[in-house]
């Protein structure tokens, strides 16, 4: 059984930073793009950040030059480092992450965390 778990949440003010972080683990064969995605209360889901196996980065404009996505394929862990916070960047940020396993029969699925809560206030 193939699961994400996102660490790192919590509250902070205005201007401050978080660094958030996903590992996958179970029957993994390869872990191919992964990325985070946030949720804010009465919003949808939407993208953040993504990052390939081959370490190139995507991000929605409103993050850019404030978030990182980094990757560590030797522990199948995601990080996203977070400056320069807003409030308007409060929610459950998540996790995602296409996977080939043994569960699996080898195909790639993507998985999801269940997600860290941020909140941005003073």
């Amino acid at each position: 059984q193939v699961q994400l778990v996102e660490s790192g949440g919590g509250l902070v003010q205005p201007g401050g930073s978080l660094t958030l972080s996903c590992a996958a683990s179970g029957s993994i064969i390869r872990v191919n793009t992964m990325g985070w995605y946030c949720q804010a209360p009465g919003k949808q889901r939407e993208l953040v950040a993504t990052i390939s196996s081959g370490a190139r980065t995507n991000y929605v404009d409103s993050v850019k030059g404030r978030f990182t996505i980094s990757r560590d394929n030797a522990k199948n862990t995601v990080y996203l480092q977070m400056n320069s916070l807003k409030p308007e960047d409060t929610a459950v940020y998540l996790c995602n992450a296409d996977i080939s396993s043994i569960t699996s029969g080898y195909a790639y699925r993507p998985y999801w965390g269940r997600g860290t809560q941020v909140t941005v206030s003073s």
